[in-house]
C-alpha cells in the first residue's frame, strides 16, 4: 500500500482536492494522510467544506495561522515535518500557491520524499505577489508539476523544466464544477434570505492583500462597488481580514449601508451565489475560474492575473483598482458579456490523471 500525504490549508485548496481524494480513495493500492495546516480557520472557509464536498476530516490539524507569512510558514513547515516523520509517506501532495504548500513542498523535499504540485505552472510574473513566490519554488522542488493548461505547460518550458516532470492534465476545479454545479438552484436558500433574483445582482470576492492593505485600492473598489449597487444588488461575502481592514479604515458602515456585506459562506452557497450572479468581480483567481465554467462574465480586480487564457477568450475583463470611476465602467461593460465558446480547461478527468500517474510511479 503506496501511501500519499496531502497538505492543505486554505479554502481553494479543499475543494481542489475533493476530487483527487476522492480518486485516491476508489484506487487500489493508494492510501491518503490529510493533514490541515488551519491557514483558514473560520469555520465557514474549512470545516464545512469537509462536510459539503464529502471529504473525510483531516487526520491531522495543525491549527497554525496569522502572523507574517515568514513566521506562518516557518511554523508549518516545522510541524508538517513531524508529521511526516511520523507518517513516511511515500509521495506528498500540494495545490496552488499558498504558504501552506510552500511549507508542505520544502519538509518533503528535505526529507527526499518526491513532491506532486497539483496547478503547477501559472505565473502572474509578478513578484511583489506572495503567491507567485510561492508557487515558482514549490514547482523548482517538485517531482510532478501537474499543469491546468496549455499556458501553464509552456511557462514551465520556458524556464527548462524537463519535459517528462510537465504532465498537463487539466484544472481539478473543472472536476469539481461539473460534480458539485448541478446540485444548487436559483432562488432557494441563501438567494432566497438574501432577496436575490437569478443574473439579477454582482458578486463580489476581496481579499488579495496587494488591496486590502493598500488604502487607495481598497477606497477605489469600495466606491465602485457602491456606486454599482445603486443600480444592482451587490452582495460582498467578507473574508474576516477583509472586514477587520475595513473597519479599520473606516469603511465599513457606509459601505453596509449599500452593498450587502454577509459572513464568509460554505461551498454550495458559492456556487449558488456564483452560477446565477449576473456579474463577478474578485480578485482571487480560483473565482475567475469558477465563473468561466458557469458561464458569468468576470472583472478581476488586480494589475494581472495567471488564468490569461479566460481574458484572451473574452470571458474576463483585468481592471486594476487604481481608479473607482474606471472599475464602475468596466462592471457596467462586462454585463451581459460573453466570451469566446473555449474549453482550456480539459474535459473533466484531471484529478484521476493526477492520480495515475503519481500511481504508475509509485
Amino acid at each position: 500500500m503506496r501511501k500519499i500525504l496531502t497538505v492543505l490549508g486554505a479554502r481553494p485548496q479543499f475543494i481542489k482536492a475533493s476530487v483527487v481524494s476522492h480518486a485516491i480513495a476508489t484506487t487500489p493500492g493508494l492510501t491518503e494522510v490529510l493533514v490541515h495546516t488551519g491557514q483558514h480557520f473560520d469555520a465557514n472557509m474549512s470545516d464545512v467544506f469537509f462536510a459539503e464536498l464529502g471529504m473525510a476530516k483531516p487526520d491531522y490539524f495543525l491549527d497554525i495561522h496569522g502572523g507574517s507569512h515568514g513566521a506562518m510558514t516557518g511554523r508549518m513547515l516545522e510541524a508538517v515535518e513531524k508529521v511526516m516523520l511520523q507518517e513516511k509517506p511515500d509521495v506528498v501532495l500540494v495545490y496552488g500557491d499558498t504558504n501552506s504548500t510552500l511549507a508542505g513542498a520544502l519538509a518533503a523535499a528535505k526529507l527526499h520524499i518526491p513532491v506532486a504540485h497539483v496547478e503547477a505552472g501559472l505565473r502572474s510574473f509578478n513578484m511583489a505577489m506572495p503567491e507567485e513566490i510561492n508557487r515558482i519554488l514549490t514547482d523548482r522542488i517538485s517531482h510532478w508539476l501537474f499543469t491546468p493548461t496549455q499556458a501553464a505547460s509552456a511557462n514551465l518550458q520556458r524556464e527548462g523544466y524537463a519535459a517528462d516532470k510537465i504532465i498537463e492534465v487539466g484544472d481539478v476545479m473543472y472536476d469539481v464544477a461539473l460534480h458539485h454545479g448541478s446540485r444548487v438552484q436559483p432562488g432557494t436558500g441563501l438567494m432566497a434570505q438574501l432577496g436575490l433574483t437569478e443574473k439579477g445582482y454582482v458578486l463580489a470576492t476581496i481579499h488579495r492583500q496587494e488591496n486590502t492593505d493598500h488604502p487607495q485600492r481598497l477606497a477605489a473598489i469600495v466606491d465602485a462597488l457602491t456606486a454599482t449597487a445603486r443600480t444592482l444588488p451587490v452582495v460582498w461575502p467578507l473574508h474576516p481580514r477583509t472586514r477587520a481592514v475595513l473597519q479599520k479604515a473606516g469603511l465599513l458602515d457606509a459601505l453596509a449601508s449599500q452593498v450587502k456585506l454577509i459572513e464568509p459562506v460554505g461551498y454550495l452557497d458559492m456556487v449558488q451565489l456564483e452560477k446565477f450572479a449576473a456579474l463577478i468581480a474578485t480578485d482571487s483567481g480560483g473565482v475567475q475560474k469558477e465563473a468561466f465554467f458557469y458561464q458569468v462574465p468576470c472583472v478581476t480586480l488586480r494589475d494581472e492575473t495567471e488564468w490569461v487564457e479566460l481574458v484572451q477568450a473574452g470571458w474576463n475583463r483585468l481592471a486594476p483598482p487604481v481608479d473607482a470611476q474606471a472599475l464602475q465602467a468596466a462592471m457596467a461593460g462586462a454585463l451581459g458579456s460573453r466570451g469566446q465558446d473555449v474549453q482550456p480547461y480539459g474535459v473533466g478527468d484531471a484529478a484521476g490523471r493526477v492520480v495515475n500517474s503519481i500511481l504508475n510511479v509509485v
